[in-house]
């Protein structure tokens, strides 16, 4: 984990973006589903922001959209102080910000070798003069994931998961970006390999100053890598502070029942400790209910949390809460 730095301006702001797809329910007719609805934050140079939430909040969507992978329906991404809203924007920004996948088995090419696999982006974006010039930047990558230069000639399928990933995390850091989004990235992988890939993106961090957007659902990965973490439910941030803030002292009722339902390694604690249920199943994306979109599975909500959406705001320096009732529950 990185030290927080100083700087005034962030790295990456993220400001108002919404991620809405089409949706064709019946003739003729489509309705919008809010991948993404509408979300701020800003993710400051060598810092580490973790996405946290369920299964289909929208969190890896929004990693996609901040990368122009899929284009924001509204809002926008400004990198160090310049909006990204122009083809050449795009491109110039996709030279200092990649991606690693979730999934090692389905993101690498298996007609490829790890040498082709690693240089493609080299290729693309023509980051070297001699072939001997490619080949080394190539061994300098592999090296920085702890393969080294007999894994080169080999396919993607004659390696483990672990490897497969570290064979993604070279490749995402050919361009020499200073951004990357990890969308899941140990969660395909077994428990044992998890912490060494994650230990190795905190030195990798440390030794190429690099920022990232750690999306996950697993909190205490996310715990381990982040400086601060943001909690989504159904395309909306609820909660967004430090990462042992929100561990210790949860607020928003949401992140109180994910943290309830964290694992605790001591059997007194976690007898102690009350799990909190949430009832009912999460609402569609397609059909949000109105108002707070946690109200329909939240034990404190009133008739007022169906009638507007709890903007985002800041409680304690540093801490944001989207909740209608935080000064009576908290």
């Amino acid at each position: 984990m990185s030290n927080e730095n100083n700087h005034s301006e962030p790295l990456i702001r993220v400001s108002h973006l919404k991620q809405y797809f089409p949706i064709n329910v019946g003739f003729f007719r489509t309705k919008p589903l809010k991948a993404v609805d509408d979300i701020s934050f800003d993710i400051m140079e060598g810092e580490t922001l973790g996405l946290v939430g369920e299964s289909g909040c929208g969190k890896t969507t929004a990693g996609r959209s901040i990368l122009h992978l899929y284009k924001p329906t509204a809002g926008e991404v400004i990198y160090r102080g310049k909006p990204v809203k122009t083809k050449a924007d795009i491109e110039e920004f996709r030279r200092k910000a990649t991606m690693v996948f979730q999934d090692p088995y389905s993101s690498l090419d298996p007609r490829m070798t790890v040498e082709d696999i690693v240089g493609e982006p080299l290729d693309v974006q023509k980051l070297y003069k001699t072939k001997e010039e490619r080949r080394d930047r190539i061994l300098q990558l592999m090296e920085y994931v702890g393969l080294n230069s007999e894994h080169a000639a080999r396919y993607a399928h004659e390696f483990s998961g672990g490897q497969r990933q570290r064979v993604g995390i070279a490749r995402s850091l050919a361009v020499k970006p200073d951004f990357i989004v990890c969308d899941e990235p140990v969660s395909a992988l077994d428990v044992s390999i998890q912490a060494q890939v994650i230990n190795m993106f905190d030195e990798l961090q440390e030794k190429l100053n690099l920022t990232y957007l750690f999306i996950a659902h697993d909190l205490l990965v996310v715990r381990h890598i982040s400086d601060r973490i943001a909690v989504m439910y159904l395309g909306h941030l609820v909660e967004l502070a430090g990462a042992d803030e929100i561990y210790d002292r949860p607020l928003h009722p949401y992140t109180r029942a994910l943290i309830s339902a964290v694992p605790v390694p001591d059997p007194v604690i976690a007898r102690a400790n009350k799990r909190i249920e949430m009832t009912g199943e999460i609402p569609s994306p397609l059909n949000a209910p109105p108002g707070c979109p946690f109200h329909t599975r939240c034990p404190y909500a009133v008739d007022g949390c169906k009638e507007s959406m709890p903007e985002l705001r800041e409680i304690e320096k540093g801490r944001f809460v989207a909740c209608h009732r935080i000064e009576e529950i908290g």
